[in-house]
């Protein structure tokens, strides 16, 4: 919390030509079956039988299966995901997608950055701010453990971990978007 993703995700888009959906969007998206189907409407049959596959896949883990929530949410992501030239940013969405076609990026800034961000954004006194990080950091640890089993400093589930406080926003941007490039690159190279 504070690594100005969102932010980061928009400028990335911007400069990407792709459409970005935050975590709030991929939310109301997976409890809206009118939108999840006006995706899916909009998608060839063979990204649809791309959808069920990897679907099936991840519903052969107990958590996936038993909650409907995340089906939808995984149903909407992998959607998304088939259209292509997307930024979605949190649910878990690096863990919904296949690695092999998705660019999985993490943003982190040491934690005092993090805080002033917080506070500078939620107009919030510094204490308050430290709250609400630890807070926010808590709730997708817990996210990220209960719905994939796992953890968000596992390392080596990530493509890229930025260090957004090094960067900036607008570096850390096209950081990102030079990154979703060369993985697209590496993709059509191995096909």
């Amino acid at each position: 919390a504070g690594a100005r993703g969102a932010t980061i995700a928009q400028r990335a888009g911007e400069k990407l030509g792709w459409e970005v959906y935050s975590q709030e969007m991929l939310e109301f998206g997976a409890q809206n079956a009118a939108l999840r189907q006006d995706v899916l409407d909009k998608l060839p049959a063979s990204a649809i039988a791309w959808i069920d596959e990897h679907l099936q896949q991840l519903l052969e883990h107990p958590n996936m299966s038993h909650n409907p929530n995340m089906v939808d949410l995984a149903r909407l992501v992998l959607s998304l995901g088939a259209q292509g030239n997307v930024i979605l940013l949190g649910r878990g969405a690096g863990f919904l997608l296949p690695s092999r076609s998705t660019l999985h990026v993490r943003l982190v800034a040491p934690l005092q950055d993090r805080i002033a961000y917080m506070s500078q954004w939620l107009r919030l006194p510094e204490e308050e701010a430290a709250e609400q990080v630890r807070k926010r950091d808590h709730r997708r640890t817990d996210y990220l453990a209960t719905h994939f089993h796992r953890k968000p400093n596992d390392v080596h589930v990530y493509d890229m971990i930025l260090n957004t406080s090094m960067f900036g926003e607008e570096r850390s941007a096209d950081l990102v978007a030079a990154a979703a490039k060369a993985k697209i690159s590496a993709v059509v190279g191995m096909d």
